[in-house]
């Protein structure tokens, strides 16, 4: 049986390539059935790149989180905590308890999910945010999940999150509908 993914944070900017490169891996796996290679390119491009994460890792409201497989292991999976209100106002309306932190961003490499593991890698990866989100005193952890996305949407709530409300996602000019999902942390 494999060991358990081991969880860390991210504090150099030097393993930005690293968590890039996976999220270029796996971003494309949530995408819903009709988004072109040309709009998931280009917003990998733009939003999942070395450069982007490396400010996501150095910025103070942030942290990335990375699974490695065993100690000094590939990553096989990454989640960005943002530890700030939201901007968006679809889910300004719902979301409205503070302070308040979003699950920003969370994928494990496809060979990587539960198979054969008592602790799959995102329930770890999991676990570490919302303890994070309560270590800085957030009452309530939010994510926006594409209403296609019926797998992830069950994993979220067999960790606990609910349904909300609803808002949209620009994939590159192609705009696609969330749902939000909320969990209370007090």
């Amino acid at each position: 049986m494999p060991e358990p993914a081991l969880i860390e944070i991210v504090t150099d900017a030097v393993h930005a390539p690293d968590v890039a490169a996976l999220a270029a891996a796996t971003f494309p796996l949530a995408c819903p059935p009709h988004s072109t290679a040309e709009d998931i390119a280009a917003f990998v491009t733009s939003n999942l790149d070395a450069d982007s994460f490396a400010g996501h890792i150095v910025a103070a409201d942030r942290d990335v989180l990375v699974a490695r497989d065993g100690i000094g292991g590939d990553v096989i999976g990454y989640c960005l905590v943002v530890h700030t209100a939201p901007t968006h106002p679809d889910v300004a309306a719902v979301v409205t308890r503070r302070p308040v932190t979003e699950v920003s961003k969370m994928y494990v490499a496809a060979d990587h999910h539960a198979r054969g593991r008592t602790s799959p890698p995102s329930h770890a990866l999991m676990d570490a945010a919302l303890r994070l989100a309560r270590e800085r005193g957030s009452v309530l952890a939010w994510l926006g999940v594409n209403q296609e996305n019926e797998r992830a949407q069950r994993f979220y709530e067999k960790m606990g999150f609910r349904r909300s409300g609803v808002k949209t996602f620009d994939l590159n000019g192609s705009i696609e509908h969330d749902y939000i999902y909320v969990q209370p942390l007090d």
